[in-house]
C-alpha cells in the first residue's frame, strides 16, 4: 500500500509542477492530446464523449482526473477495457492526459428548461456543498456540470440504490431521497451547465 502512496504522491506532485508552470502546462495539452488517442474513441477527441453512457472528461479537475487513471491502473476502479489501457501509459502520459483533458472545453447538452429548472432546486438542497454552486467539482469530487445524462442516471442511480462499485455513504445519503423523476431533473440540469 506504501508504494501506492509513493507513487500517487509522485504523480500529483508532478502534476502540480506543471500546472504552476504556464510554458509545461501548455507542452502538457500538447503532449496530452497525443498521448490520449485511445481516449477519443469513447470520451471523444476533447474529452466530449461519443457515447451517452460514457462520462466526459472535458473540464474535470486535473487532480481529479489523474486520480481516476491511478484508480484504474491499479484495479480500484473496475473496468476491463480501462484498466489495460491505463497499464501502457508512463506517469509522464497520464499527467499529461489529466491536463489536456482538463483543459478541453466541455459541450453541454440541450435539456427542457422546467425539467433543469426543477433539477436546478435539488441540486441547490442535496448536491451544491459538495460540488459546488456551478457544479464544477473540486480536486477529490468530479465536475457535473455538462455531463453525459446517460451517464449521470445510471450513477446517480447506483448510489441511490447502492449498487456498483463505488459505494460512496455520502452520495447514498444524497440520493437516498431521490425518485426516477428527480433523478431526471437533476440530471437535465447538470448536462445543460457549461
Amino acid at each position: 500500500m506504501a508504494q501506492v502512496t509513493a507513487q500517487q504522491t509522485a504523480a500529483q506532485n508532478r502534476l502540480k509542477t506543471v500546472l504552476a508552470d504556464p510554458n509545461a502546462t501548455r507542452a502538457a495539452v500538447v503532449a496530452g492530446k497525443k498521448a490520449s488517442f485511445f481516449c477519443a474513441n469513447c470520451h471523444g477527441e476533447d474529452g466530449n464523449s461519443r457515447y451517452p453512457e460514457v462520462p466526459n472528461l472535458a473540464g474535470q479537475h486535473p487532480v481529479y482526473l489523474l486520480e481516476q487513471i491511478r484508480k484504474f491502473g491499479s484495479g480500484q476502479r473496475k473496468d476491463q477495457f480501462m484498466q489495460g489501457l491505463i497499464k501502457v501509459l508512463s506517469e509522464e502520459e497520464q499527467v499529461q492526459i489529466a491536463v489536456y483533458f482538463a483543459e478541453s472545453k466541455v459541450k453541454p447538452g440541450r435539456s427542457d428548461a422546467a425539467l433543469a429548472a426543477q433539477g436546478k432546486n435539488l441540486f441547490g438542497k442535496l448536491c451544491v456543498r459538495c460540488h459546488g454552486e456551478q457544479a464544477r467539482g473540486a480536486e477529490a469530487i468530479p465536475r457535473l456540470a455538462g455531463q453525459q445524462r446517460e451517464y449521470l442516471t445510471k450513477s446517480i442511480t447506483r448510489y441511490r440504490d447502492k449498487t456498483g462499485e463505488r459505494i460512496n455513504t455520502l452520495m447514498q445519503i444524497a440520493t437516498a431521497p431521490l425518485n426516477n423523476g428527480d433523478i431526471a431533473a437533476i440530471t437535465a440540469y447538470l448536462t445543460s451547465l457549461k
